[in-house]
């Protein structure tokens, strides 16, 4: 049985603030490492002889913090946040100082991962916290910073790798090392205001862990996430892809019956579906991830490819769209918190991201910089009113002892969709280019030879050979590129129409009016009090 708690006392907005500059940091480490690698990795590559082997490194953090997002979510829920959230901490910082050491592709790919293991809880549990301390009515305030720290670090990333990688030797260090070395000041202050700040009661638990349930969820998830991150290098008819596809759907079938079984102990209680909000609410979360990753990770390769941006000018380039999050962000919170209203704001989300990705859609060789940059300001308000909206939501409209699994489960459908749309996205764009680009050339009439041999040179792979080529050829292969990115933003546009029509169909319930940790407190005393009139009576 549970020992009830007693919650704290609701904390002022500055101690809110306070308590918010830990986690905002944690979080910034986590968003941060998964776009600052990207410019870099060329070069960490070029230093570690594993061009091949590269896209591991991204592949591995990934799929761990992926993979760890819900177990966070559910242990945090019978043991206590704190905990687990300084425990997120070390491990991140564990794991930046092991990749800052690597000496080949493999070991930095390993690193990445116990580096993913921490980022699976500083995202996660940081809005967990947030949904404890803040009522669901004043949550929206507090978490539109969040979604500014997301777009910050999803434009300082490329910024910031690129000019560290730039930099053959910092302080006696290769200058790449230094993307993770960045972490450790960064980590340190945030784990200093974790452990004196954050203060939440502490739970005993007679729970048993779903190990059984954490292990088919991963052995359900990580074929996926392999074959979607390396399916189009293996070949998706291969003999891997389908033998990785068959232990997915065998370990998901396991699982439903195990996690009924399993009942309030499950890793990821299957009664939360009965909610239709929370239903609905994941599969939208799928799709705005799937929309926003599989867009977002050919924006800066139209800018750096077809414009000729340099990664760091292609980063600040992408300030519109950090500035249209925070701006929706902040609206959101506000609207939320005098209303108490917040069906209304996915539904426009939702609706700007599929005007947004229609509009990069029509980007081609000759356009002009200001209309890339006004399409990612229009993706960026659309974004702001979507993400902090729909877990907001789902934490209003389960129980409260639930508020860590909640969390953490839209979380873990968002980074699901993440990874497939971006998949999608670069399986879309690379399958299709050598067809675009053989299609212009006989638009323009060049022989077929000057073709094949562009080809031969893998500049599909390496695409710094394109400014190498004479002037007709690049131009053509410049105009394939921006053919093949204009059908991935269609591609992955057409994503948010679903996700439009079933923001329509989420119930709107009440925000409450009390944070987490009260409301669970009030619940637990109420049924207290019903079990002691039904021993009297």
């Amino acid at each position: 049985m549970t020992a009830p708690a007693p919650a704290p006392a609701p904390l002022t907005h500055r101690q809110v603030l306070t308590v918010l500059s830990g986690l905002l940091l944690g979080m910034f480490l986590a968003s941060l490492d998964q776009t600052i690698v990207s410019t870099a990795m060329r070069t960490i590559a070029d230093e570690l002889e594993g061009q091949t082997a590269q896209a591991w490194v991204t592949t591995s953090y990934l799929i761990a913090s992926t993979i760890t997002t819900p177990l966070y979510g559910k242990l945090s829920d019978q043991y206590g946040r704190k905990p687990f959230y300084v425990f997120a901490i070390v491990v991140f910082l564990f794991g930046s100082l092991l990749c800052a050491t690597a000496q080949d592709i493999y070991q930095l790919a390993g690193y990445r991962a116990v580096q993913g293991i921490g980022a699976g809880g500083l995202m996660a549990l940081a809005f967990a916290i947030v949904g404890d301390l803040v009522s669901p009515r004043e949550r929206g305030r507090y978490q539109g910073w969040f979604m500014a720290v997301f777009g910050t670090s999803s434009v300082l990333g490329p910024v910031i790798g690129g000019a560290f990688a730039g930099q053959p030797s910092i302080l006696g260090a290769d200058g790449w090392r230094w993307i993770f070395l960045i972490n450790v000041p960064i980590g340190l202050v945030a784990l200093a205001v974790v452990l004196k700040k954050l203060h939440l009661p502490k739970r005993v638990n007679e729970h048993r862990i779903d190990v059984v349930g954490a292990g088919l969820l991963t052995a359900a998830v990580v074929p996926l996430l392999l074959v979607a991150e390396q399916g189009r290098e293996w070949g998706w008819g291969s003999s891997l892809t389908l033998g990785l596809i068959a232990l997915s759907v065998g370990s998901f079938v396991a699982f439903v019956p195990w996690e009924r079984r399993m009942g309030v102990e499950a890793i990821l209680p299957l009664r939360m579906f009965a909610s239709s909000v929370f239903s609905l609410t994941s599969v939208i979360a799928l799709l705005v991830g799937a929309g926003m990753f599989g867009g977002l990770v050919v924006v800066p390769l139209y800018l750096q490819i077809v414009l000729g941006s340099s990664p760091t000018e292609a980063g600040l380039q992408m300030v519109p769209l950090m500035a249209g999050i925070f701006l929706t962000s902040t609206f959101s919170g506000r609207v939320m918190s005098r209303t108490g209203r917040y069906k209304p704001l996915p539904i426009f989300g939702t609706a700007l991201m599929f005007v947004a990705l229609m509009l990069l859609s029509t980007l081609g060789v000759d356009t002009p910089l200001w209309q890339p940059m006004v399409f990612m300001a229009v993706m960026g308000l659309g974004l702001g009113l979507s993400m902090q909206t729909l877990v907001i939501s789902v934490q209003n409209a389960l129980p409260p002892r639930d508020m860590g699994v909640a969390t953490s489960s839209v979380t873990f459908f968002r980074s699901m969709g993440g990874t497939f749309g971006a998949a999608v996205s670069l399986a879309v764009l690379f399958g299709s280019l050598a067809g675009n680009i053989q299609e212009r050339a006989v638009q323009a009439g060049l022989p077929d030879d000057v073709i094949a041999r562009f080809e031969s040179a893998t500049a599909l792979d390496d695409t710094s050979i394109i400014a190498t080529l004479p002037e007709a050829v690049r131009r053509v292969v410049l105009e394939g590129f921006a053919d093949s990115m204009s059908t991935v933003f269609l591609v992955v546009g057409f994503l948010l129409v679903p996700a439009f029509v079933l923001s329509f169909l989420v119930k709107e319930l009440p925000l409450r009016s009390t944070g987490g940790l009260q409301a669970a407190s009030a619940d637990e005393q109420e049924a207290r009090l019903r079990t002691e009139a039904a021993v009297v009576d």
